[in-house]
This record gives structure tokens, sequence and C-alpha cells, in this order.
């Protein structure tokens, strides 16, 4: 079973390379779902990983739904992770409805080639997940990064298994949300060839801080969340022994 970090930083991603991981979804600030990492970071982690690099496309928190603007900036940073050498792109856009943006989100593929594309949580939000999973097929996507429709992997494991069926060898079904040393098992069992997650320590800096960065508190911005090398370690060696 492969197994992909959400890294979220420099010392995440050489966490990741260190344990062992086999394939790195590169992102910044986590704790808003994660949106595009920059371009320096992208140049630096291209340098010194080795591992796959998938790189997040998405300009901004909140919903899937892009202005022209966004969206031209979203192809953009596309080009760029191509001109880099990353191995794939991790985005996709929804209508106002929260059903796939088929035209929009084929643009992007088409951008993205030959990389490969994975399709990320957008589609946990789309209202028909078995006819979403249908048109991302038609669109010739390579994964869908899913939790099944639920707030962490487990919970929606039984989905996900329903997803993979319908899926079969035409799209890979890349579990992702909560799955951690407890539960990775549970995913070797089911089948499923490849699982996504942060494998996160939380550190705190300060307490308290001065002068707080944000007037509405969305998050904590007295800690640093990054992925741990241990808990990497022993997510793999679960796969390992359920091989």
């Amino acid at each position: 079973m492969l197994v992909e970090i959400c890294a979220n930083s420099y010392k995440s991603a050489i966490n990741a390379q260190k344990a062992g991981a086999h394939r790195i979804e590169l992102c910044s600030e986590l704790a808003v779902g994660g949106i595009t990492p920059s371009y320096g970071l992208i140049q630096q982690i291209m340098k010194n990983i080795t591992l796959p690099v998938f790189v997040l496309i998405r300009p901004r928190s909140g919903n899937f739904t892009y202005s022209e603007s966004e969206f031209k900036i979203m192809k953009q940073n596309i080009l760029l992770c191509k001109n880099s050498g990353c191995k794939g792109i991790v985005s996709g856009v929804l209508n106002t409805n929260d059903s796939i943006d088929i035209k929009r989100t084929q643009e992007l593929i088409t951008i993205a080639k030959p990389m490969l594309f994975t399709f990320h949580r957008a589609f946990d939000s789309t209202h028909n997940p078995m006819e979403a999973l249908e048109q991302l097929i038609e669109l010739k996507v390579d994964s869908v990064l899913t939790s099944g429709q639920e707030t962490s992997a487990e919970k929606g494991i039984e989905l996900l298994k329903r997803l993979k069926k319908i899926g079969g060898s035409r799209i890979t079904i890349l579990p992702g949300g909560g799955i951690n040393v407890e539960n990775a098992h549970l995913f070797k069992e089911a089948g499923f060839s490849e699982i996504h997650c942060s494998a996160s320590t939380i550190y705190q800096r300060n307490k308290t801080l001065k002068v707080p960065m944000n007037s509405i508190k969305f998050f904590d911005e007295t800690i640093e969340a990054y992925s741990d090398i241990e808990k990497i370690k022993s997510i793999l060696k679960v796969i390992e022994n359920e091989a």
C-alpha cells in the first residue's frame, strides 16, 4: 500500500522522506483545509526531495467555486508546477450547486498533462457522489481524494468501499481524513492501494501572542503542526504487517 503524506511545510516534507513515505502532497495552511504552497517552497522541495511530489492547487480557503481571476491563478500555478518537475497536482472545481464543474476541471487536467491529476476533497461536497465519480472517470482523472463524505475516512469507509468497487481499475480512490496508526489497517484490509494522511504532531511555541494576527479567531496561532517521523513510521509498520 502506498502512503501519501500531506506535507504542509519544508520540515514536513523532509520528515516524510526520512520516515520512508512513498509520496508527498504539498500544501500550506492545513488549518483551513490547505491552499497552494509558495513557489519558493515548491522549488526548495524539488531540489531536496526525491519522492514524487503532488502539489495542491487551491487559491484560497472556503468553497470550491472560483472567480475568473482565481481560476487564472490556478492555471498559472499548474504551469509552475509542471516546469518545476512535479509529478502531479491535486485540484478541482465545483459549480455553485456543488456539482463537478466539468468544463473547468477538464481545462485544469489538460494544462497539467503529463502530470497526474488527483481530484481533491471538493468531491466530499458533491450531493451525488456516484454521479460525480462517473464524471471524473469520464474526464480521465487519475485519483480522487475523499473521506467518503464524512468527517473522517474511517466514518466514511462504507461509501469509500462502494466508490472503489464502482471505480474499479478506471480510477484510484484515495482515502484521506483522520487516517492514523490506529485505523490505517482498515483501509489495507478493505483492499485500498493508497492512503493519505498528515501524521501531524502539534508543537506549541508560545502560550500567548502579544498581538494576534487575525481579528476573527479561526485557529490557534500559537501552535505549529508538522508531519512527524515516528508517526509516519508507525503507519508504515502497520501497513507492512498487514501485507
